[in-house]
């Protein structure tokens, strides 16, 4: 539970609550801002909405000596955030995992469906059915474009203002068109020109890239008077043709200066090649179906005609960089430019190199000027590593990780880049694409191992706890007990139960890795047990919290979850450990202390063992302590039968005879009658002789008790025996 750092009482910001974070040692610390001044006398913390902390703090009562004199306190929120990836908000993150579990489980339905009519193998279905899928969980992640386009066009503005982009979106559309839409897999380098051009930011942390130049440059080009004076200018530009953002630098070459009126009649040759260059970026064959509005280039379905037309546009760029136009082009930063542009275009490598940040720049630009028929992943995953060499990243992105396992067709190294770059939520969900899209790995997840029982699908331990992850993550939101996390317990068996062999014992080993200490907990995965008949699991977990709150000190609680277990072998374990305090005499003051543990331990079902003995041991002092207090006639008699009872009874400990014997001694100095008769004398003379032998065994346990104890013991007996010899008599 969140607590308040100690110096929070003497900072004017108020300290830092620090929840206690499970499987981790490192704190997260979140500032507390309320503005209170000390002396804070009190601090209450409860849970609000979502994932918010409520912190009530408290003054102290205003004293004569203060100035001040303000009284009350402040409530403030924290938010504890999602925890979630690169997805900050947490009902944002809480939408994506709720809205996630119908189309996976629709997905699981049309799958058995499938299977059981025999149309499909039953390790894959349609790729239909898991593209659909796929563009309903795309759709729960976010949309990084803007869809609103404003009434006047801004003409400096290079790059349109849209959502954040993530990157959980950024690997699912990866794993999308590499796995599951087969519709594209004819034009896969211009879906990555596309995707680069939506994610380019997020590669944007410590590594300089074409969007980071563009925001740069945007900022600077409200103050540029000359525009093409400046070599910023021609940088973005080849930087931005280089990755195939067409219609960016087609707008950046109309903002030339030679474009303005009043330079017409002065420019006319160099407005002519400015023009003449962005006619043929915009002009540019595209290997692909369509593309979207407001983008440039020339759409081919099928490769001869695309063939065609890219030879056809290599020629007109020929034509253009051989022409006798340049010497007339007097502004060498425009001649210097577009010459570099046409040979970007005509797929110049050093330029590229120049003109790209990083590898997966220079990668789009192969596949758009220089290697434009590419196909087949063997061939992409030659070329990716031809750009790594040239244009290597120090610290490459985890997407770009991921890119590398997709085309280099590693099964294990994309599930594990996405278990351990985007989290269990990726995984659990992204294999569905997987195994559809690559029959390899299909046969990888889904075929028979005899040595684990099963396929590597359902096997726990293969992919890093693929489905077992999912459900840690789940249950440790309901952990924190946060309001609006609790019901994702009934998520985590919508996972696990989709592995047909598997999955019932995945979900046995999630329920048996909870902590056991929070009871809210405790009942929602025994509710789960109820619903899927997991009657053994629940009698374990209910053995587990009685085994954790007994050893933490919570003995009635322990008590409790045992006796719900129907647990006698540790409930008799448990009795043993009270040897120590039932052993000592009945004046002393441990009486009350075990007294209300043995009741507990007195359930209704049969006692057996040495919860048998504590009970009857329990019932002796209650009559003893009759006996003294004078309550009933007799209570004599009956706590007479009670130590006959214990000292025959073979559940009694040798090592509690003489205790027994010693509490007695009232008993058996009884005024009046002897309440022993001769035989109950001589078993007990008998007892205490085994005792006496016993004493001088290794292993003997000796009681806690005065040194005259037994000559005291064995005197009362043998006074007993002559008064009971003469009564009989």
């Amino acid at each position: 539970m969140p607590g308040v750092a100690a110096d929070s009482a003497t900072s004017d910001i108020g300290g830092a609550l620090v929840p206690f974070v499970p499987d981790t040692e490192i704190a997260v610390v979140y500032p507390l801002h309320h503005g209170l001044k000390p002396p804070i006398s009190r601090v209450s913390i409860s849970w609000a909405r979502g994932n918010n902390l409520r912190v009530s703090l408290l003054r102290k009562p205003p004293s004569d000596s203060d100035s001040d004199g303000e009284i009350g306190g402040k409530v403030v929120e924290v938010n504890l955030g999602s925890g979630a990836t690169d997805v900050s908000d947490p009902a944002q993150w809480r939408r994506i995992a709720y809205g996630s579990v119908t189309p996976f489980a629709l997905l699981q339905s049309r799958k058995n469906a499938a299977s059981s009519l025999s149309k499909f193998q039953s390790s894959s279905s349609p790729w239909e059915y898991v593209m659909e899928y796929s563009k309903d969980i795309n759709a729960l992640l976010g949309n990084p474009k803007s869809n609103d386009s404003p009434l006047i066009e801004d003409p400096k503005e290079v790059l349109k203002k849209g959502d954040e982009p993530t990157s959980l979106k950024a690997a699912w559309e990866l794993m999308e068109m590499f796995y599951a839409d087969k519709l594209c897999q004819s034009w896969l380098p211009e879906r990555l020109v596309d995707w680069l051009a939506d994610y380019d930011s997020l590669l944007s942390g410590d590594q300089l890239t074409v969007h980071l130049k563009l925001v740069e440059f945007q900022g600077k080009l409200v103050t540029l008077q000359v525009i093409e004076d400046d070599p910023e200018y021609w940088e973005v530009i080849s930087s931005a043709l280089a990755v195939g953002w067409l219609e960016i630098v087609a707008k950046l070459l109309r903002l030339h200066g030679s474009y303005q009126l009043d330079q017409l009649g002065h420019r006319e040759t160099e407005n002519g090649l400015v023009e003449a260059v962005a006619v043929l970026i915009s002009k540019m064959p595209r290997m692909r179906p369509e593309l979207e509005k407001g983008k440039l280039g020339e759409c081919f379905k099928a490769k001869p005609d695309f063939m065609k037309a890219w030879e056809k546009w290599r020629g007109q760029i020929t034509k253009l960089d051989s022409s006798a136009y340049w010497f007339q082009c007097d502004h060498r930063q425009t001649r210097e430019g577009l010459k570099n542009l046409l040979h970007i275009m005509l797929g110049n490598i050093n330029v590229l190199c120049t003109a790209t940040s990083h590898w997966i720049e220079l990668y789009i630009s192969h596949f758009l000027f220089i290697t434009p028929f590419t196909v087949g992943f063997e061939s992409m995953y030659n070329l990716a590593q031809k750009c790594i060499q040239m244009k290597p990243m120090s610290t490459p992105h985890k997407l770009l990780h991921l890119i590398i396992g997709i085309i280099g067709e590693n099964t294990e190294v994309v599930l594990a880049e996405c278990s351990r770059g985007f989290g269990p939520w990726m995984v659990a969900h992204a294999i569905e694409l997987l195994a559809a899209g690559n029959d390899q790995a299909d046969i990888l997840l889904h075929e028979e191992h005899d040595n684990i029982g099963g396929s590597l699908l359902e096997y726990e331990e293969v992919f890093g706890v693929i489905y077992l992850s999912i459900a840690r993550y789940v249950f440790y939101a309901l952990y924190l007990s946060i309001a609006g996390y609790v019901f994702y317990a009934l998520i985590a068996p919508v996972y696990l139960i989709s592995c047909m062999r598997q999955g019932m014992s995945l979900l046995e080993i999630l329920l048996y890795r909870q902590p056991a200490q929070h009871n809210q907990l405790l009942l929602k995965n025994l509710e789960i047990c109820r619903l899927y008949e997991l009657d053994n699991v629940s009698s374990n977990i209910m053995k587990i919290a009685g085994v954790y709150h007994w050893k933490h000190g919570r003995k009635g609680s322990g008590v409790f979850w045992l006796q719900q277990a129907q647990d006698e072998f540790r409930l008799n374990k448990i009795a043993r450990q009270l040897f120590d305090s039932v052993g000592k005499s009945i004046s002393g003051e441990s009486f009350k202390q075990w007294e209300g543990l043995i009741e507990l331990l007195g359930s209704e079902s049969k006692p057996a063992g040495s919860l048998e003995f504590l009970h009857k041991y329990r019932d002796f002092k209650k009559s003893l302590q009759q006996v003294w207090d004078g309550k009933t006639p007799d209570a004599a008699q009956h706590a007479v039968e009670y130590l006959m009872s214990l000292m025959k009874n073979p559940s009694t400990p040798q090592r509690f005879w003489l205790p027994l014997l010693y509490d007695s001694l009232t008993l058996l100095s009884w005024q009046g009658r002897p309440l022993l008769n001769v035989s109950q004398t001589n078993l007990l003379l008998n007892k205490l002789q085994e005792l006496s032998m016993a004493s001088v065994r290794p292993g003997f346990v000796a009681s806690d008790l005065p040194a005259e104890a037994l000559n005291s013991v064995r005197l009362a007996l043998a006074t007993n025996l002559g008064r009971a010899i003469l009564e009989e008599q």
